[in-house]
């Protein structure tokens, strides 16, 4: 027997361990997830690895209409991190549900859709149309940096962003409503309460920071939208703080809603962190370009790390905040 270091006593072997978590009522097999615009919809990596093995798969980045992206360059590397310019390109959510969702649905991970838009009706409908699919949650996308019109505008002013989370919940009413959050907002606990109130199950958090990146032998900004979304290792800390401020924020609010930790995760001790922040769940996201087996060797680490500390659940991981 063992005490965490909340004070909690646990005990546990290897047949006993569990690395199961619930979200807004959805029972995950594990805490991995992967990132919306990260993973594809699955069948991209399948002839590299098992794609059956995270608790979720966040879909990418859904519009009602589809996209082309962006133009230009959409990817570039920078030190420790990457930047991109991707502009949530997608077949349109009715294209989505009718051609990809069938497959989707018997990988056996939860199955969440990244709803986004120009404008609300735009995510309403959008809404509408995923709460009669067979998603199982939907994550409300109000903090993309890389597009125009919608995306981070949404997510920057509490008031907004609680009018836009209200207006997909009325729309949204048969599935769980995560709402992903921009640490480039003046005040992300501002906004995630705001989005509690009109009515989140859930947030799950960073999305990228606004950065960008300068090609020094054109003289001019590698992308035709100037700034990007940086991702990658680089942001770890910055995004690991915001979840623990959110953590207590949420506390003193006494407010119970789960929050999904990401940013920079590559490897089980990342995932560590930020589940002993306060995280429900991680998302993985730019780390499975780099190395597609990220996945597993978070699971393998996890597992490892309760036998040895003789946790049973994942639960026990959460220290003690105050």
């Amino acid at each position: 027997m063992m005490h965490n270091s909340s004070g909690e006593t646990n005990s546990a072997d290897k047949k006993t361990i569990d690395l199961s978590v619930k979200i807004a009522g959805v029972h995950f097999k594990n805490p991995i997830i992967t990132a919306s615009g990260t993973f594809g919809n699955g069948d991209e990596y399948s002839k590299i690895i098992d794609v059956t093995l995270p608790g979720g798969i966040c879909t990418k980045g859904l519009t009602m209409t589809p996209r082309k992206g962006n133009p230009g360059i959409r990817l570039w590397e920078t030190p420790s991190g990457l930047l991109n310019s991707v502009g949530l390109e997608n077949p349109g959510i009715p294209n989505f549900i009718e051609n990809v969702l069938p497959n989707l649905r018997k990988l056996g991970p939860v199955i969440i859709a990244n709803l986004s838009g120009a404008e609300t009706s735009e995510y309403v409908h959008g809404a509408h149309a995923l709460n009669e699919s067979s998603v199982d949650m939907v994550e409300l996308n109000i903090s993309c940096p890389n597009i125009k019109a919608g995306g981070m505008a949404f997510g920057l002013d509490p008031g907004t962003a609680a009018r836009i989370t209200a207006a997909v919940r009325r729309a949204c009413t048969k599935k769980p409503l995560i709402v992903k959050l921009s640490p480039n907002a003046p005040s992300i606990n501002a906004i995630a309460l705001a989005c509690v109130k009109a009515g989140a199950d859930g947030l799950s958090l960073v999305n990228t920071i606004k950065a960008m990146a300068i090609d020094i032998v054109k003289r001019k900004p590698v992308f035709d939208n100037v700034t990007a979304g940086l991702s990658g290792p680089a942001i770890k800390p910055i995004a690991l703080r915001m979840v623990w401020e959110l953590v207590d924020a949420l506390k003193d609010a006494k407010s119970h809603v789960p929050v999904i930790g990401i940013g920079g995760i590559t490897a089980c001790n990342d995932a560590l962190e930020y589940l002993m922040a306060g995280a429900a769940a991680i998302q993985i996201g730019s780390a499975t370009f780099v190395n597609p087996h990220t996945i597993s060797e978070i699971i393998n680490g996890l597992d490892k790390y309760m036998a040895d500390n003789k946790m049973s659940s994942v639960e026990f991981i959460s220290i003690k905040h105050k």
